[in-house]
């Protein structure tokens, strides 16, 4: 199975996969970790696909991220992309929680990286609770239009509202892959 949860910043994408790739017993990959270079530095895409293209080559794998301009290489093989799309105010308090306690303990991001968020960045036009309010919108549409395009009818959609919810997919998904169920009937 392969599988992309895609979300907001701070809907709960990447604790969600990484629950989902542990019931599943399939790796767990993090967009963020095979992006972000040192001092939040951004790969350019000629460096970055291929990159992404290599992670994804197994037979299965969960992977969180959005990154729209790697939709093309993301869902090529994809079986099921899964949307956490809980309200925006559970989103934003999320996404404050989880910026203030890791500018607090400033936690590396990522290893090797040297990336940490931090109280002046929180409060920066680099802020990711800024990043969520701007985007919540317009990353809602956006997903709501891929979930409709015929491009992508070889993936199984499904749009979580709640935590509830995705609990009781991941415990279907861990069920169903136990029988050995196609992606198909699972839902």
């Amino acid at each position: 199975m392969r599988v992309n949860v895609i979300g907001t910043s701070g809907s709960g994408k990447s604790s969600f996969a990484k629950q989902l790739a542990g019931a599943l017993r399939i790796p767990y990959l993090e967009m963020d970790r095979l992006y972000w270079k040192p001092n939040w530095q951004e790969p350019k895409d000629e460096e970055f696909f291929p990159i992404l293209e290599q992670a994804l080559s197994g037979d299965a794998w969960v992977l969180d991220g959005n990154y729209t301009r790697t939709t093309h290489i993301k869902w090529q093989r994809a079986d099921l992309v899964i949307w956490i799309d809980y309200s925006l105010l559970l989103t934003v308090y999320r996404v404050i929680k989880r910026s203030i306690l890791r500018a607090w303990t400033k936690q590396e991001l990522w290893p090797g990286t040297g990336n940490c968020e931090s109280f002046a960045r929180l409060f920066s036009k680099d802020s990711m609770v800024l990043w969520t309010l701007s985007r919540y919108a317009s990353n809602r549409d956006t997903f709501a239009k891929a979930m409709a395009n015929e491009h992508y009818a070889h993936i199984e959609f499904v749009r979580l509202r709640s935590p509830k919810e995705a609990h009781g997919l991941t415990e279907n998904l861990k069920n169903r892959a136990t029988s050995k169920s196609q992606p198909s009937d699972l839902f």
